[in-house]
């Protein structure tokens, strides 16, 4: 990039009116960026929005364009002409997409603008790709903007591209919103739970599509879990359309008595939720990174996640929390009941302050925000 007074073009899903991963990484991603960059101009392209929600971070010269106006069946079509029209137009400094699927369009735009472009790589949907044009343009973005070393490793694995095309940016979250606290009592009453009662926590949506996230597993473990804690109870957090699979499986486990599907919860209950649970489990097989993990670990719950995925990354290899392999139902039981019983052998797990601060340092916005910036200055030399 120039000297000279930089614009943005940011391609994101939404931010405004859906909550996903890549929907908050997108939102901290934009806020960071105008923190470093703050007399920058910014357009961003927001595919499913309708409008843009207030309260927000954003600066308030921000230009925002909506594509949700659109039937689905037209959104992308209408949408990739927005970009490419509105960018050989503004012809921006960089454009920066957070959806892998958006980089055939940033690909078009350098190649008839000479737009240079980075696009980030979550999860599911830049593993596996086998699109031509997708390659294309992953092979000639000016960076890739991966969330966790697991991503990079498989984009390197899986694609022709070039080490040091990838840098890493893992996900990051609200620190000040997600902190430790005492078990809230409401949520004790809601849901018709003892004192002192150990509960176990998932949140994650209950699509089909989201099995990945291992919640089924969490439910065959527990009856081996029950023989340890009789009075031991699961809450599940999320709502979806694998809801009713799930409420046939519960029954078939004989565990109605010990499961609560919560359902849809506000972000405004959402860090209670983490503070009444002793154990936050995902052993998931398909997650890009997982911020629902930074989340419980900032309230200082011990954490559990799978060995397969960017769990990895979230949990920093083992060092903040318990990795299991996510295939294996054993495992999955005979670690909970060791974090539950105190004899998990990595001692952090039981230590909330230090837990939380080390994920802080590792993950807080502040290193988030030094590490795009640093991702900038170098290229614009």
């Amino acid at each position: 990039m120039s000297n000279e007074k930089p614009s943005f073009h940011l391609w994101l899903p939404d931010i405004f009116e859906f909550k996903g991963g890549i929907q908050v990484y997108s939102a901290f991603l934009l806020e960071a960026l105008q923190n470093i960059a703050p007399d920058a101009s910014y357009d961003v392209f927001l595919k499913h929005d309708t409008r843009a929600l207030l309260p927000h971070s954003f600066l308030p010269e921000t230009r925002f364009h909506f594509a949700g106006k659109y039937p689905l069946s037209l959104r992308t079509q209408a949408y990739a002409s927005q970009l490419l029209s509105q960018g050989l137009l503004q012809s921006p400094t960089l454009v920066i997409a957070t959806h892998v699927n958006f980089s055939v369009a940033a690909y078009w735009l350098k190649l008839l603008g000479k737009v240079p472009y980075w696009i980030v790589a979550h999860g599911l949907e830049s593993w596996n790709i086998e699109r031509p044009d997708l390659k294309k343009a992953l092979a000639y973005a000016d960076k890739i903007i991966s969330v966790s070393d697991y991503t990079r490793d498989r984009l390197l694995k899986e694609q022709n591209l070039a080490p040091e095309q990838i840098s890493l940016l893992p996900n990051t979250f609200d620190e000040g919103n997600f902190a430790i606290a005492d078990k809230p009592e409401y949520l004790r009453k809601r849901y018709g739970l003892q004192p002192n009662q150990p509960i176990i926590l998932t949140v994650g949506r209950l699509d089909q599509i989201d099995r990945y996230k291992g919640y089924d597993k969490i439910l065959r473990a527990l009856p081996k879990i029950r023989t340890y804690f009789p009075n031991i109870h699961y809450l599940l957090v999320g709502s979806g359309s694998d809801r009713s699979r799930v409420e046939s499986l519960i029954q078939q486990l004989d565990l109605a008595d010990c499961v609560t599907l919560t359902g849809f919860v506000p972000d405004s209950e959402l860090t209670d939720h983490y503070n009444l649970c002793d154990v936050f489990a995902m052993p998931s097989k398909g997650e890009g990174f997982g911020i629902v993990y930074l989340e419980a670990l900032a309230c200082g719950k011990a954490t559990l996640g799978g060995n397969q995925d960017g769990a990895l990354d979230a949990l920093c290899h083992g060092k903040l929390g318990a990795l299991v392999d996510p295939d294996d139902g054993s495992e999955i039981s005979h670690t909970l009941i060791q974090i539950l019983a105190g004899d998990y052998p990595n001692p952090i797990l039981y230590q909330p302050e230090k837990l939380r601060q080390q994920t802080i340092d590792t993950f807080g916005f502040n290193r988030f925000q030094s590490t795009l910036a640093e991702l900038v200055r170098k290229s614009n030399k």
